[in-house]
């Protein structure tokens, strides 16, 4: 897979035992909350992540490619979601897609914003 993105998640052609879950976060710009969301979970060893924006043209830009690698969606507020099935409704077909709650309006790796993505995505990723 070849991502114009700046994360480049690995390949799903091979599934093995140590299957890692590909976790897709998703803002409207893709500038500030996803990209926190991708560096607060990247060392992760249960998971591939990745970060992009409904609203965003080129290097952070949501593609359907990026949603079919991904076997969850976080985005951070409702809008994110209707965009996304409205723009990719067959990549996003079954796709699990969790909204966060998180508003627009932290800057990178905000302390705050960190807390917040960490306990809304604890029931789901642990």
């Amino acid at each position: 897979m070849n991502f114009d993105g700046h994360s480049q998640p690995e390949s799903t052609g091979h599934v093995s035992s140590s299957h890692r879950t590909h976790a897709l976060f998703v803002c409207g710009p893709g500038r500030m909350r996803s990209l926190t969301a991708e560096q607060v979970f990247v060392t992760r060893g249960d998971l591939r992540v990745a970060a992009a924006g409904v609203d965003s043209r080129g290097d952070h830009a949501v593609t359907a490619e990026l949603l079919r690698w991904a076997d969850v969606v976080f985005v951070m507020e409702d809008v994110q979601r209707k965009k996304l099935l409205e723009r990719f409704g067959e990549a996003m077909h079954g796709k699990p897609v969790v909204e966060l709650g998180i508003p627009d309006r932290y800057e990178y790796m905000d302390p705050q914003l960190i807390q917040l993505l960490r306990a809304n995505t604890a029931k789901y990723l642990g």
